[in-house]
């Protein structure tokens, strides 16, 4: 590899990661996976809480991301384009719709300790989520696997924090509907404007 195919590498990673950075986060905002961290801070310590969620975003989101790569190589450009406009706009909707915590997510707790229930509680929380999802479309319509792997978790981590030190130094939640709308809002005006360069490729 070249000098100039190195740093052309380098900006494609750094371009992947800040968009997976930033869509993560507001997809996280108000889900279900940020209400487990918030609860569990409320037991645990923040740093005990911080660390079981990056160790499990990380598994979860480099199986997504490996998921979304290998739907890359099965489909044309067009049609992932397409699939992943009609994706945010879900992600828009199921934002709005919103998540609710389990009674029994925040008090379960296993024989492993503070930072294994945090860990396992919030793998088993991202299966199948809307944040899953999404690393799955960012993955497989971008070519740096790192990059979104690691902008994914970062924007993950991030969200989660905010919402434990809002909840534990102002001692309230994020503003739930604004929130809500803020990030739909995002998601649907992307997934129109990917789909219409779907179609104006």
């Amino acid at each position: 590899m070249g000098l100039g195919d190195k740093y052309v590498a380098e900006a494609i990673m750094i371009l992947s990661f800040s968009q997976s950075l930033f869509f993560i986060a507001i997809a996280e905002m108000g889900d279900k996976s940020q209400l487990v961290s918030l609860a569990f801070a409320t037991r645990f310590r923040p740093a005990v809480v911080l660390a079981g969620v990056f160790t499990a975003t990380l598994a979860v989101h480099l199986m997504s991301v490996a998921l979304g790569r290998a739907l890359d190589g099965f489909l044309p450009e067009f049609w992932i384009a397409l699939a992943a406009g009609f994706a945010f706009i879900g992600f828009g909707v199921w934002t709005l719709r919103g998540d609710k915590l389990d009674s029994d997510t925040s008090r379960r707790v296993t024989r492993w300790g503070p930072f294994m229930a945090v860990t396992a509680t919030f793998f088993v929380a991202e299966i199948g989520d809307k944040t899953m999802l999404a690393t799955v479309t960012l993955a497989a319509r971008d070519s740096s696997f790192v990059g979104v792997w690691l902008g994914s978790t970062v924007g993950m981590v991030l969200a989660d924090a905010l919402a434990i030190w809002v909840g534990m130094v102002l001692g309230k939640r994020l503003p739930e509907r604004a929130v809500k709308l803020g990030a739909a809002g995002v998601f649907i005006i992307t997934g129109v404007i990917t789909i219409a360069l779907a179609f104006n490729r």
